[in-house]
């Protein structure tokens, strides 16, 4: 056996083992990534546009299991209220235990009497449809509005239940992160109430680490089980080269011979 057959050998096995490696490797993070995100987030329809234009009406969402006490002001979240029909809902958090919610001043909500810049409502909406008189939300309590004040059923609306239409923190399943389809990606954070004691919304959740697990997974199995036809079918062609330059140099030894 030459040293060049050896060798390709060799550089064959390699390239077999380093393949395996990482079409395994690609198995791990391709379905680890499904799992971990099955795991971790729960998929749900908006069936209305009360979140418009954050959320449209029919979208899909993911949103991260938490416990409502990691719930901060501006978050979007998923929750059920028994006597708002106890279905599962889509809000935004305006305001925490302690805070005075009021609306409108210049056309805009105030909290804890700071008024509030929200740039995900729809241009040239008033903070709500009508006046909202100041109320205190109690401790343990959120107060929650859609994106789309002039048609959500949200806490505006139930200001004359016994709670004054907070949802206790209990309420809460969910904390969207982004919008799966249509494929509008991850939610813009919101800074609208960061100048607030206590400050903003809260840090996503792991959805575009699961994602990128996914992906990387997905380009390793593909180039792993793809190397293996490329390699053999290079290695055929190199020694389809090497016998036909073997039998050249054959023929002219015997013409060589010959002559003399």
């Amino acid at each position: 056996m030459s040293t060049t057959r050896r060798t390709d050998e060799g550089h064959g096995r390699l390239g077999s083992t380093l393949s395996g490696v990482a079409v395994a490797l690609g198995c791990v993070l391709f379905l680890g990534g499904f799992v971990w995100g099955a795991f971790v987030y729960q998929p749900y329809t908006v069936p209305t546009g009360s979140m418009t234009p954050t959320i449209g009406a029919g979208d899909r969402v993911l949103a991260q299991r938490i416990d409502g006490d990691d719930v901060r002001r501006g978050d979007v979240v998923v929750f059920r209220q028994q006597s708002w029909g106890d279905l599962p809902m889509i809000k935004r958090v305006v305001g925490v235990g302690g805070d005075k919610v009021a609306c409108c001043t210049e056309g805009r909500l105030t909290v804890n009497g700071k008024q509030i810049e929200e740039p995900y409502l729809p241009k040239g909406e008033d903070a709500a449809a009508t006046g909202l008189p100041a109320t205190t939300v109690p401790e343990g309590r959120l107060f929650l509005l859609g994106d789309e004040r002039s048609g959500s059923m949200d806490s505006s609306v139930h200001l004359e239940d016994a709670n004054h239409g907070t949802v206790p923190r209990s309420a809460v399943k969910a904390r969207v992160d982004a919008v799966a389809w249509p494929l509008d990606g991850m939610l813009d954070p919101t800074t609208a109430f960061d100048g607030l004691p206590g400050g903003g919304g809260s840090e996503p959740g792991p959805l575009r680490l699961q994602l990128a697990a996914v992906v990387t997974g997905a380009v390793l199995v593909l180039g792993g089980a793809a190397y293996g036809p490329i390699a053999r079918r290079t290695r055929r062609g190199a020694g389809s080269t090497g016998g036909a330059g073997a039998g050249g140099r054959s023929g002219g030894t015997t013409e060589a011979a010959g002559v003399g």
